[in-house]
């Protein structure tokens, strides 16, 4: 499937800046999953510092605001060619070995409440089936829900709460995952709905490493395995390794964020 991107956030400053840098997380790359067929990051009112590789291979833009700007825009187009293989990226490996995304994070330390869905997997006549089991679990447990959680809450905060988003869902999912003895990682990307083109933000899932099929996805928020409807953007650890977004900025004021998102073949 051949998938058209334009993904433009604004932030808007209520006094002009001092200075302003955004790590930008935008650009997908070439995958058993995808193709690239054309992308391009542009800025208005600043500029792209610097681009690089971090220590997960995600291809990271550094985007600094214009000295007193008001407003900066950064929009990420293009189109990205997609392959349905149920859920299975496969045996690929990049720069972090396995055992590190069996180590958890400040956003995937387990706790009381996360724990217990480990009870959930190994129920389960095979690893698999515990996987897909899990997803289920968590979503009937954090039903989808916005307003209820922030990009810092952790996975333990979000099972005690009850209502989460798809960061929730994944962090929560990979916690559980690692806490059963598999490596297990968070994935920004995104999603093109059946319903709608416009969207309020990018999407994220988890993907957890089996011997023998290498890295399986699993959307919880959806109940499924990520198809050609899904493109990858970042992987982390958590919500925070892979954000989209990671700023600091120095300057008086209040600072607004518009994000305008629209996803179609």
């Amino acid at each position: 499937m051949k998938l058209s991107v334009r993904h433009t956030t604004e932030y808007a400053y209520a006094e002009p800046v001092d200075f302003a840098l955004q790590k930008v997380r935008l650009r997908p790359q070439d995958s058993p999953l995808q193709t690239v067929r054309e992308w391009d990051i542009s800025i208005d009112g600043g500029r792209i510092e610097a681009d690089y590789r971090d220590h997960y291979a995600n291809l990271v833009d550094l985007v600094s605001a214009e000295r007193g700007a008001q407003k900066l825009t950064i929009t990420a187009s293009g189109t990205v060619e997609t392959r349905d293989t149920a859920g299975v990226l496969g045996k690929v490996y990049g720069r972090a070995p396995l055992w590190h995304f069996q180590q958890s994070s400040p956003l995937t330390q387990p706790g009381e409440s996360t724990q217990a869905f480990v009870d959930v997997i190994r129920a389960a006549d095979d690893t698999l089936t515990g996987l897909h089991d899990l997803s289920a679990e968590v979503l009937k447990k954090v039903p989808y829900a916005v307003g209820h959680t922030q990009s810092d809450t952790t996975a333990e905060e979000a099972v005690q709460i009850g209502k989460g988003v798809c960061q929730d869902h994944a962090n929560i999912f990979v916690t559980a995952a690692r806490a059963a003895g598999m490596p297990a990682r968070y994935v920004s990307g995104y999603l093109m709905m059946n319903d709608r083109v416009d969207q309020d933000a990018s999407h994220a899932w988890a993907e957890v490493h089996l011997d023998d099929l290498g890295w399986v996805s699993f959307d919880v928020s959806n109940g499924v395995c990520p198809d050609d409807r899904y493109i990858r953007i970042a992987i982390g650890r958590d919500a925070h390794d892979a954000a989209p977004m990671q700023g600091l900025r120095g300057g008086a004021g209040d600072e607004s964020l518009i994000v305008s998102l629209q996803v179609q073949q």
